[in-house]
């Protein structure tokens, strides 16, 4: 085993003695009754009432209807409650704790302040099983418009749109997801039977870029071609205006389900070797166990970077983002491959197809054109980008402003930064070291608005000279322009996460590499989830509440 520190070195000499530190330190936080463990399933309660609520149809109850902010204030409470009462032992879930909370938090006032989920939104379904109609009624698509009822409602694009709802006998529906067939037409809530209510209302919920929604964020594509036909011709006048918009830095669709099953096996794949080499190359360097101040070692690959603070400090920074990338893909990429592959589209219907899973991230090439903005807006993964924007449009909607003016889009840029920066910072606040929120994530996201604002006042101020210079010139310079502004602003988040032990996270099961023995202590070897029982463990406490798995 490699093991560059001396027994003399100063205390930790390792993460794993970070690590023990932190397991003992929360151990003596909850016996002391400083905090709360974070129990399972009682961390649940929060969502599950807006669920419950959501489940109530509400369309001829205005009382009901208005329930819906007493259901978000419920769910700011149990976060505010959970974010500062409650602690995690392992490194992820403490982090989670603070960023799930606040998401939660975001999400629902996307879905029930900004907007009324059961009356403002629809999702693609099969016409069959799902509405209820016959196989007969759905070959028949001529007299598909015969028996319906209009209603007005908005899309997630806050066009005003008339929907056409399917007649009663549609409507009560008795086949459950896997007994769904025919061609695709635009639900909206439906009334029965239950499992399609409950089904409708989980995907709302769970669905944060809006695949197969008609609110869909504007990084995904439409679906294919064939889709969009039969939506036109089974939905009528209740198609979203927006449904088959596309633009450049869109993420691209796969264009069948074995490509996409494939394609997500082999992200997966390639992301668990590449966690496995950048947690084995972290933990040689003491910058990511937390000790931001500590020099690295001087040995390859970090001898190339210790005799220059700017090189070791970009070999962070870059090493910091890889890592959060690579580890968001393979997450990312575990859904299509459960739902899509696993449960099929004979177990859960049109959950399940392949056009419902985008890519996540954009050709990089949209960072050369657009940069800091293309970024954030494009290449990125666009996951909370949904409930980041709809606050200030929902402002902006009841001011009567103009959404395409200079003033409303600063608005609109820091209040989903601003928001981004919040959730982050929740995360930074229970995590297990020694954080600074506001200074860290809040401040490293609020300066990403302000390079956007100097990006967008320099491509105004050299409009005219921007038609001379050749693009790749110009490609050339926004690269720099991205980078040199990460440089100088990316310390704050990546700091932040090694302060708080985000990168002590153990994230495979198995190492080949620290097992072939490229690990930084003895104690590495082939299984690392080796304290994964005393993070997950049954917790008795006084109460039946305050009873079960504790993370």
């Amino acid at each position: 085993m490699l093991n560059p520190f001396k027994p003399s070195d100063p205390w930790p000499r390792s993460h794993h003695d970070l690590i023990e530190h932190y397991y003992a330190q929360y151990d003596k936080q909850i016996a002391s009754g400083e905090y709360q463990p974070f129990l399972y399933p009682w961390g649940t309660l929060g969502a599950v009432v807006v669920i419950a609520y959501l489940l109530i149809p509400h369309q001829n109850r205005p009382w009901l209807k208005n329930a819906r902010f007493l259901a978000f204030t419920w769910i700011a409470g149990f976060a505010i409650y959970s974010i500062r009462y409650t602690r995690a032992k392992g490194m992820a879930p403490a982090l989670g704790i603070g960023l799930i909370s606040a998401w939660s938090v975001a999400w629902v006032s996307a879905i029930l302040v900004c907007n009324d989920a059961q009356t403002d939104f629809q999702r693609i379904e099969r016409l069959e099983g799902a509405f209820g109609g016959s196989k007969n009624e759905t070959k028949e698509k001529d007299s598909k418009s015969q028996d319906t009822e209009s209603s007005t409602a908005i899309d997630g694009h806050h066009n005003v749109i008339t929907s056409t709802s399917p007649t009663n006998d549609m409507v009560h529906g008795h086949e459950g997801p896997s007994h769904r067939h025919g061609t695709f037409a635009w639900q909206p809530y439906p009334l029965t039977p239950f499992i399609e209510r409950l089904d409708w209302v989980l995907d709302i919920f769970c669905n944060f870029r809006g695949a197969g929604w008609n609110w869909r964020t504007s990084a995904l594509p439409p679906p294919p071609k064939s889709i969009q036909e039969q939506l036109h011709l089974n939905s009528g006048a209740s198609v979203p205006k927006s449904s088959s918009r596309t633009h450049t830095g869109q993420v691209k669709l796969h264009p069948s389900r074995s490509a996409l099953l494939r394609s997500n096996l082999q992200t997966f794949l390639t992301g668990y070797l590449t966690l496995d080499i950048l947690k084995t190359l972290m933990m040689h360097d003491p910058y990511f166990w937390g000790l931001v101040s500590r020099p690295p070692p001087a040995y390859l690959p970090f001898a190339l970077f210790s005799s220059s603070p700017i090189l070791t400090h970009t070999f962070h920074l870059a090493l910091s983002m890889l890592a959060v990338k690579t580890a968001l893909q393979t997450i990312f990429s575990l859904g299509p491959l459960f739902f899509s592959g696993l449960l099929s589209p004979s177990l859960i219907g049109a959950r399940a197809e392949h056009w419902m899973y985008p890519e996540t991230w954009a050709p990089y090439s949209v960072v050369l054109d657009k940069g800091l903005a293309g970024w954030w807006g494009s290449w990125w993964h666009q996951t909370f980008r949904f409930a980041f924007q709809e606050p200030s449009r929902k402002v902006l909607e009841l001011l009567g402003k103009d959404k395409r003016s200079a003033v409303a889009k600063a608005g609109q840029l820091v209040t989903a930064f601003g928001l981004s920066g919040i959730v982050h910072a929740c995360g930074s606040y229970t995590c297990a070291g020694d954080t600074r929120p506001v200074r860290g994530p809040i401040a490293f996201f609020m300066a990403q608005a302000l390079g956007i604002f100097a990006e967008v006042l320099g491509s105004q101020a050299l409009r005219g000279v921007g038609t001379k210079v050749p693009r790749t010139a110009k490609q050339a310079f926004t690269f720099m322009y991205v980078h040199v502004w990460f440089y100088f602003t990316a310390h704050l988040l990546c700091d932040d996460f090694a302060r708080g032990g985000v990168w002590l996270f153990e994230p495979v099961p198995v190492s080949l590499f620290r097992g072939l023995g490229f690990g930084a202590d003895a104690r590495d070897g082939w299984w690392c989830w080796w304290g994964l029982g005393e993070v997950n463990r049954w917790h008795s406490g006084d109460t039946w509440w305050t009873t079960g798995i504790a993370f």
